[in-house]
C-alpha cells in the first residue's frame, strides 16, 4: 500500500514542476570560466541580455571567483555597453573592491576559493533601461599586470526590481 500512493504523489508534483519553470524568472545571469585561471587584458567577455521591462528598475552585479593568491584588494575594470540600436559601446571605468582595509576577503570563501558579488553602480543604486531590446555589457580588466592572476571567473548578474 505504500508504494502506490509514493507513486501517486509524486505525479502529483508533475503538473507543479512544469508549472514552476514556466514562470519568467527576474534574473540574467551569466558567468565565464577564465583560461588558466588569468584574466589577459586582450580577453573582455560580453554578455548579451534582452529587456522588455522598461517600467522596472534593475539591479547590475559584477560576478568574480578567484583564489586566495589573487594579489590584489580590488580590481579595475573597463565596462563596456552597447544599447538596443547603437553601433558602438560606451564606456566608463569602475573600481570593484575585493577585500576590506584589513585584507580580509569579501564575500563568500572555501578553502582558497572566493567567490563575490559586487554592486557594479555607486552605492549599488537602481539602474533604469529606457529602452527595450537587446544590451550587451563587455568586461575589460585594466589592472597594471596584463594578465591577472588568480581569476577563476567572472560574470554578470542582472536583477529586475518589479514597481
Amino acid at each position: 500500500m505504500y508504494r502506490p500512493m509514493k507513486k501517486y504523489f509524486l505525479l502529483s508534483l508533475l503538473p507543479l514542476v512544469f508549472y514552476v519553470a514556466c514562470i519568467p524568472s527576474n534574473v540574467f545571469e551569466k558567468n565565464i570560466n577564465m583560461n588558466r585561471n588569468r584574466w589577459e587584458q586582450n580577453y573582455v567577455p560580453s554578455f548579451t541580455f534582452d529587456i522588455t521591462d522598461t517600467v522596472a528598475d534593475y539591479l547590475i552585479y559584477f560576478n568574480i571567483r578567484h583564489t586566495d593568491a589573487y594579489p590584489y584588494s580590488n580590481i579595475w575594470l573597463k565596462v563596456k555597453t552597447k544599447m538596443p540600436g547603437a553601433t558602438i559601446f560606451t564606456e566608463t571605468n569602475t573600481e570593484i573592491p575585493l577585500a576590506q582595509t584589513d585584507g580580509k576577503w569579501l564575500g563568500r570563501g572555501m578553502n582558497e576559493i572566493w567567490e563575490q558579488q559586487m554592486p557594479m553602480t555607486n552605492n549599488g543604486s537602481h539602474v533604469h533601461f529606457s529602452k527595450p531590446g537587446t544590451y550587451t555589457i563587455a568586461l575589460q580588466q585594466i589592472m597594471r599586470m596584463e594578465a591577472l592572476p588568480e581569476i577563476l571567473s567572472v560574470g554578470i548578474r542582472l536583477e529586475r526590481i518589479p514597481k
